[in-house]
């Protein structure tokens, strides 16, 4: 969420007073993340204050936001915990702030959980295959734009920026899931919209009775149409590893395929990629890293993430190479 183009109080004024949302407060830029502007914004509505995010996107085009603003649109008519977009009285959902794309949604209550326990683990894991039955009959498709076409464009950019052990393990890495997209189990898994950058900094938890409670996911600027299975890999990467080694963390694994499983039982293709998939979210986020550390854009606020950290959790993945009874805890 770095600030990549300056907004005004009055320019913010006027987009929240033109949605009926109350006469703005406070406008807070926001810091962290990588790939758009972002704002938190207070108003002041019947003589109450309520919160919002205004983002001005900055790689995504027009034409495109409408998927990403629809689908959590849709998720949270089906009781989804998400945060909301507004509307003008025309139903648009996307607005020209500086000739940038713009936004605004429900700003969620609570806090992300960055050392999160299973009974975390086990909450994520449940909303997710809810958000992935919740999303099953949403009408408009867009491709995950950082799946396999991105990775195959974007390695070649990057390779000439990292040591030849590093080249070793990125090619060798994308010939693999290569040759995983081109096999019939991976034709049968099943497809539909998925979050696909569901890390512990994109779910808020308050706190209920002493309890953990999920308050919502929320950034939805990287979804798209593509397997469920990826969706639930990229999301055990983040919540089940070790941050400092990259290392599986088998109990917090556990809780989360439990609870998803519960929810929406896991396929037998499924089960059997899996583990290739844990690879592929590992990939994903590595090439990204990469790209964004050695090619930055300018920005007022950035900080970009180390690229090592999902070199780490690749080299894991392909070290300790389980199966899905082994992740699940069947073994």
């Amino acid at each position: 969420m770095a600030v990549y183009t300056e907004v005004s109080e009055h320019e913010a004024r006027e987009l929240l007073h033109s949605l009926g949302l109350g006469e703005l407060s406070s406008l807070k830029a926001c810091s962290g993340g990588i790939e758009n502007t972002n704002y938190f914004a207070s108003t002041e509505r019947a003589g109450q204050v309520h919160d919002y995010v205004l983002t001005l996107f900055e790689r995504l085009s027009f034409e495109q936001l409408p998927f990403y603003l629809r689908l959590m649109k849709h998720l949270a008519q089906r009781g989804i915990l998400v945060p909301e977009p507004h509307a003008n009285a025309q139903g648009e959902l996307v607005f020209d702030v500086k000739g940038k794309p713009a936004a605004v949604v429900d700003k969620l209550h609570g806090k992300s959980e960055l050392a999160p326990t299973e009974a975390h683990c086990a909450q994520v894991g449940a909303t997710l295959a809810r958000l992935h039955l919740a999303g099953s009959d949403f009408a408009l498709t867009q491709p995950n734009l950082r799946g396999l076409a991105w990775w195959n464009e974007v390695v070649p950019v990057v390779l000439p920026y990292i040591q030849g052990n590093q080249q070793n393990l990125l090619q060798s890495e994308l010939a693999y899931q290569n040759s995983v997209a081109a096999s019939a189990s991976y034709a049968a898994l099943p497809r539909g919209p998925i979050h696909a950058d569901l890390f512990r900094d994109n779910v808020m938890f308050d706190t209920v009775g002493g309890q953990p409670q999920l308050s919502g996911f929320f950034d939805f600027y990287f979804a798209g149409i593509d397997t469920w299975v990826f969706d639930l890999a990229v999301c055990l990467n983040d919540w089940c590893v070790d941050l400092p080694t990259g290392v599986h963390h088998a109990p917090r694994a556990q809780a989360l395929i439990a609870a998803y499983s519960a929810v929406r039982p896991l396929q037998a293709a499924e089960r059997e990629l899996l583990p290739a998939m844990l690879r592929a979210g590992a990939l994903r986020f590595w090439v990204s890293r990469l790209w964004d550390f050695y090619l930055p854009r300018a920005a007022s606020l950035l900080q970009a993430h180390d690229p090592s950290h999902f070199e780490r959790v690749l080299q894991a993945r392909c070290n300790h190479n389980m199966t899905f009874e082994q992740l699940a805890g069947q073994a």
